[in-house]
């Protein structure tokens, strides 16, 4: 994990060295909202730590970075991941507001991106339309279970 936090931070300092806008800044932490177990309203489980998503059972995504201004995860699939292993993700956040019992919803923008470069500059998503503003689809939708 340290290893990926270290080359992603690189890549910031070298775009910022190359004369590139300079990146967002990102925290080590996701907001409490969304660490612990859901499920989805598609009947998905997840556990989700500052350091790992899981999709239950088998998919697993060991998270990089949270961008708490632009309200998305950065993490790297798992090397054992059926698909995408390997490659780079970025889950974009939305809170909800009066939509009991879901607190919150994510939108996987990229999923198969080969750098955290990629990750970042993939889809955008609009948040103001969650019921079609994830390249078409709907966040899904995230409830607590525990």
């Amino acid at each position: 994990m340290l290893y990926y936090r270290v080359c992603f931070f690189l890549v910031l300092i070298c775009g910022s060295l190359s004369g590139q806008a300079q990146q967002p800044v990102t925290s080590d932490t996701l907001p409490a909202v969304i660490k612990g177990h859901f499920i989805d309203d598609y009947g998905i489980r997840y556990h989700i730590t500052d350091s790992v998503w899981m999709q239950l059972p088998n998919s697993k995504y060991h998270i990089i970075s949270y961008n708490p201004s632009q309200k998305y995860i950065l993490a790297r699939n798992d090397d054992k991941n059926s698909t995408d292993a390997g490659l780079f993700t970025r889950i974009d956040v939305v809170e909800f507001d009066n939509m009991p019992p879901f607190l919150w919803g994510f939108c996987l923008a990229v999923y198969n991106a080969t750098s955290l470069a990629n990750a970042m500059d993939g889809e955008k998503t609009d948040r103001t339309q969650p019921k079609k503003g994830c390249n078409g689809f709907p966040f899904s939708r995230m409830k607590r279970t525990k």
